[in-house]
């Protein structure tokens, strides 16, 4: 499961890959379980990827966590997501599932 974040203000962010042990995904495809921690910055370095390379941190490989998804997505199957690994991007101040696929 690849599980990259470009919310970098959040607490299970580490260098673009989260870290949380579960996901939690809204009807309006919002990630729920994002929690600011006010020491990370919230400047988004890929912006200016062609400046310098941001760090990343690892691919997160595990099968054993669970994203919970209310959204009407093609990935949403009777409430839990289905796909390989999502994406979750800073959107008008947050944390939005980028891997959404409208049903």
């Amino acid at each position: 499961m690849d599980l990259r974040c470009r919310k970098l203000d959040c607490k299970f962010n580490n260098h673009y890959t989260c870290k949380a042990k579960n996901l939690a995904v809204s009807k309006n495809a919002v990630c729920q379980i994002y929690e600011n921690d006010s020491s990370k910055p919230d400047a988004d370095k890929v912006v200016s990827i062609f400046e310098k390379t941001p760090k990343f941190a690892p691919q997160r490989d595990t099968k054993s966590i669970k994203i919970e998804c209310c959204a009407k997505c093609l990935l949403n199957k009777e409430g839990i997501c289905e796909a390989n690994g999502i994406t979750i991007n800073d959107y008008r101040g947050r944390p939005y599932c980028q891997t959404f696929i409208k049903k």
